[in-house]
């Protein structure tokens, strides 16, 4: 596949589309993946719980404590549950997936493309490298010119021993502080956008500070800020003046968490993760404040608990649920139909 080619179109890994052809779009979801990277211990006195928590019973317990049990992490084993949901999310008026699974959490393209063919969602996958800890030996000795070129096959010619492309590079994972090697992906990250013309999705470290300082780390190494989407702003940046600075910069604003509500955020205690009336009325204070044209949505499904087949939202939630929402407080149809089908197009379509 040469860069040219690309320009004007969507990379799918069903082959190249037109992007009018996308419809609504999830732009950060996983449909096969494994989470065990961060894993966190029970808490004390419910490790038998954790050992058997797909039970009635228990499902409260694990919606508060997702991350606390090691087969909830093991999303690859269900693929047969998440081909019904795609099944569902394209009846609900879905049309494609972003899928955010890179290098280090098992990426599955062959189940990516089994998955597109059997539901007819347009699945898009990710390029790139997860967090630092995921990181092998031979990632962290690579060179930025070396991490550039297998970012950029992974684009043209396709991933891990496949003839399967990816059509976004991300996410790329970085945390707080971010580590050296996280920053040399970044920089990575730039270059091979800036060869490829093509739509960039970040995981920001859990720090208010993070995104900013990703920006300026991309934007140094050639990026191209205005196509590329910050992931997790619902648990990341809350005030509304820190917001619209950060907006300012000019990077698509995601709010991808809907459907998590939980009282404890491991990865941050000091946080007090958002409900999705809340993520609601953020959304309109950016639709108010102009924009608009910058917002895209997902759920970030990457545990079992929140498929629907143990009683989780699914990925139609955002359609059949908080879509109606939006509408009855102040975002219009249209303002709607732009967050998931305009932006998410102008986003993934190569220069």
């Amino acid at each position: 596949m040469s860069v040219a080619a690309l320009s004007g179109k969507v990379q799918t890994v069903l082959g190249l589309v037109d992007p009018d052809q996308l419809g609504r779009t999830m732009t950060h979801e996983h449909l096969t993946m494994t989470f065990d990277c961060c894993y966190s211990p029970p808490p004390p006195g419910d490790e038998a719980v954790a050992e058997n928590p797909f039970q009635m019973q228990h499902m409260h317990w694990l919606r508060q404590n997702p991350y606390s049990c090691r087969e909830n992490l093991l999303l690859r084993q269900e693929t047969g549950a998440v081909q019904d949901e795609l099944l569902a999310f394209r009846e609900a008026g879905g049309g494609a997936v972003v899928e955010n699974t890179t290098a280090g959490i098992d990426r599955d393209l062959p189940t990516l493309k089994r998955l597109s063919e059997n539901t007819g969602v347009h699945v898009i996958a990710g390029a790139g490298y997860y967090v630092d800890c995921t990181h092998t030996e031979a990632t962290k000795r690579a060179s930025v010119e070396e991490l550039t070129d297998v970012i950029v096959g992974e684009v043209l010619r396709g991933a891990d021993g496949t003839d399967i492309r990816c059509g976004v590079i991300g996410e790329i994972g970085t945390g707080w502080p971010i580590t050296e090697s996280e920053a040399k992906v970044l920089r990575a990250t730039a270059h091979a956008q800036a060869q490829l013309g093509c739509p960039v999705i970040v995981h920001p470290g859990r720090d208010p500070a993070a995104p900013a300082e990703i920006v300026r780390i991309l934007q140094e190494a050639g990026g191209d800020i205005s196509r590329t989407v910050m992931s997790h702003l619902d648990r990341t940046i809350f005030d509304e003046g820190e917001l619209l600075e950060f907006a300012k910069l000019g990077s698509f604003l995601e709010y991808d968490l809907f459907g998590t509500e939980m009282l404890n955020y491991p990865f941050n205690p000091e946080l007090d993760m958002p409900s999705d009336c809340q993520r609601v009325k953020t959304l309109g204070f950016l639709v108010k404040e102009g924009y608009g044209d910058k917002i895209l949505v997902a759920h970030d499904i990457h545990t079992k608990n929140r498929l629907t087949k143990y009683g989780g939202h699914g990925y139609s939630h955002i359609l059949r649920n908080i879509v109606p929402k939006m509408l009855t407080r102040g975002i219009s149809q249209q303002q709607v139909d732009q967050i998931l089908i305009g932006n998410p197009k102008r986003w993934l379509t190569f220069k």
